[in-house]
């Protein structure tokens, strides 16, 4: 997935589209599940929200995950324009990271396993860009619900610094916020590399273990 520009600073508020008021149509159910793709979501469930490079990719590394995981989606956050299209977020002129939400059962399966997922994946190294992807939507970044995930997001960032350092990376560019809204993305979005196996996929992490999970917790 290629940006229309490429764009790699965020815009001020003058610059920043004005969007819409009514959110932009997406698929009603997840396309592998079948499980309705918008809320309400069970009780028991939480949520969580990564960027890390063309959403298409990353989505379907979540999804991989299986047991626990009750659907994910692909979207837009950490912007300033409400409910905006694929095309405006690729304009560079929203603010919007391009990523994928997901909605797990922590019974089941660990935040923690998600963010050695997220680290894993990708190269939280590169700025404004993923590999040949350039553009503020395929920044790095965590966007957390609670303190709790903020604890263990900042936690696990100083690890995996850490042992990218110890392999001659540079420092991690990754932003870890407070998740403001999340937009659904188009419906063609959603788990897209499931209706096209063959689609484009410019998702590579560094190699690197994420310490997470061999002895290294993240509180």
């Amino acid at each position: 997935m290629f940006s229309f520009r490429k764009r790699t600073d965020l815009p001020n508020a003058a610059e920043a589209l004005p969007g819409r008021s009514s959110p932009i149509p997406t698929a009603e159910r997840h396309f592998i599940n079948g499980r309705p793709l918008l809320p309400p979501y069970p009780d028991h469930m939480e949520k969580a929200l990564f960027g890390l490079g063309c959403f298409w990719g990353a989505e379907r590394k979540f999804w991989q995950l299986g047991d626990g995981i009750w659907i994910t989606a692909a979207g837009y956050a950490a912007g300033a324009t409400p409910n905006p299209t694929y095309e405006e977020v690729c304009s560079g002129l929203t603010g919007h990271n391009e990523v994928v939400l997901v909605v797990f059962d922590p019974m089941v399966i660990s935040y923690d396993t998600l963010l050695k997922t997220f680290w894993e994946n990708h190269d939280p190294t590169q700025g404004m860009r993923q590999g040949n992807d350039v553009g503020t939507q395929y920044r790095s970044g965590i966007y957390v619900f609670n303190e709790d995930q903020r604890k263990s997001a900042e936690a696990s960032k100083a690890a995996y610094a850490q042992a990218l350092a110890a392999m001659r990376y540079g420092p991690v560019t990754t932003e870890i916020m407070d998740a403001g809204p999340f937009y659904f993305a188009e419906d063609y979005h959603q788990q897209y590399l499931a209706k096209n196996p063959s689609g484009y996929c410019g998702l590579g992490g560094t190699g690197v273990s994420c310490p997470i999970g061999i002895g290294v917790a993240a509180e």
